[in-house]
C-alpha cells in the first residue's frame, strides 16, 4: 500500500512539473515602429513585457505614425503603432488595425499664458490665421504662434480632423515629435500647439475645451471631444512570431489596463 501510495505521489510531482514546464518559454525579438505620442504607454508596455519574459528584447522605434504603417506594410517591424485610424487605402492594402486604447489631445500653451478655454470654433480659427492675436481671446496683446506636428503625423491627422481644419492651418512650425512641440511651447509664451494628453508635462499647460478639462475620465466618457485611439497595425496575411503574438495579447488583455492607465492613456478594454 505505502509503495503505491509512494507511485501515486510520485506521479503527481512529475504531472505538476511537466505542466509547469509545459508552457513554451519566449525568446527573440518583438520590433515596433510608428507614433511617438503613444511612447510613453508603449514603453511601459514594453518593459513590463520584458521583465515578465526574460527571454524577449523589446524595441521600440518613434519615427511617427505614417512611417510606423509603412514599416508594418514593408514588414520591418513586427507591429505598427498608430495614433489614428488607418486610412481606406491602408487597409486596401492588406493592413488591419486593433485600438487597445484612446487618447486626450491636449491643446497645450505656455504656463504664463492666462488663457484657460477655448472652444473648438476658436481653435479652428487660431489655427487658420482668423485669429492672430492671444488678445482677442481673453490673453495679453501678443502675435500667436502656431506649432504643430509634421505631415504624416497621427496627432495632426487627429487634430486636424476633428478642428476641420486640414490643408489650412497655417503653422509656424511643424515638428517631428510630440516632446518637440511640448519642448517648443514650454520656452515661448506666445505659443500655442496640440500634443498627446499622455505625454504632456508641466511644463506646459492644456487648456480645457469647451470647458471640459482633459483627463482619462473625460475621454472615456466623450465629454472631452479632441481625441483619438491608440492603434495596433499588422498586415493581414502575415503570421506574427510567437513572442510578437504574446505582446499583442498582453496588450489587448485586462492586465494591460493598468499599466496604459498609468501611463496617461485610456484603455478599451
Amino acid at each position: 500500500m505505502k509503495k503505491m501510495i509512494c507511485l501515486a505521489l510520485i506521479c503527481v510531482l512529475a504531472l505538476a512539473v511537466l505542466a509547469g514546464c509545459g508552457g513554451k518559454k519566449l525568446s527573440g525579438a518583438v520590433s515596433t515602429d510608428g507614433s511617438t505620442s503613444m511612447e510613453k504607454v508603449i514603453g511601459a508596455l514594453g518593459e513590463k513585457f520584458e521583465s515578465d519574459h526574460n527571454g524577449v528584447t523589446f524595441t521600440y522605434n518613434p519615427t511617427g505614425s505614417g512611417s510606423g504603417i509603412t514599416a508594418a506594410f514593408e514588414g520591418r517591424c513586427d507591429i505598427g503603432l498608430s495614433s489614428r485610424s488607418l486610412k481606406e487605402e491602408e487597409k486596401a492594402k492588406g493592413l488591419t488595425e486593433t485600438t487597445f486604447a484612446l487618447d486626450g489631445i491636449a491643446i497645450i500653451v505656455n504656463p504664463e499664458n492666462p488663457v484657460d478655454d477655448l472652444d473648438i470654433e476658436v481653435i479652428a480659427k487660431i489655427y487658420t490665421g482668423k485669429i492672430t492675436n492671444w488678445k482677442e481671446v481673453g490673453g495679453k496683446d501678443a502675435q500667436i504662434v502656431l506649432i504643430g506636428r509634421e505631415a504624416g503625423s497621427g496627432t495632426r491627422d487627429g487634430f486636424e480632423s476633428i478642428t476641420k481644419t486640414q490643408d489650412h492651418c497655417q503653422y509656424r512650425q511643424e515638428l517631428t515629435s510630440t516632446g518637440d512641440v511640448i519642448t517648443t511651447v514650454a520656452s515661448n509664451p506666445d505659443a500655442i500647439g496640440y500634443a498627446s494628453l499622455a505625454s504632456v508635462k508641466d511644463t506646459v499647460k492644456a487648456v480645457s475645451v469647451g470647458g471640459v478639462a482633459p483627463s482619462e475620465d473625460t475621454v472615456r466618457d466623450g465629454s472631452y471631444v479632441v481625441q483619438r485611439p491608440f492603434v495596433l497595425v499588422m498586415k493581414v496575411d502575415a503570421k506574427l512570431s510567437d513572442s510578437a503574438q504574446a505582446f499583442y495579447d498582453f496588450v489587448m488583455s485586462a492586465d494591460a489596463n493598468e499599466i496604459i492607465s498609468a501611463a496617461g492613456a485610456v484603455p478599451v478594454n
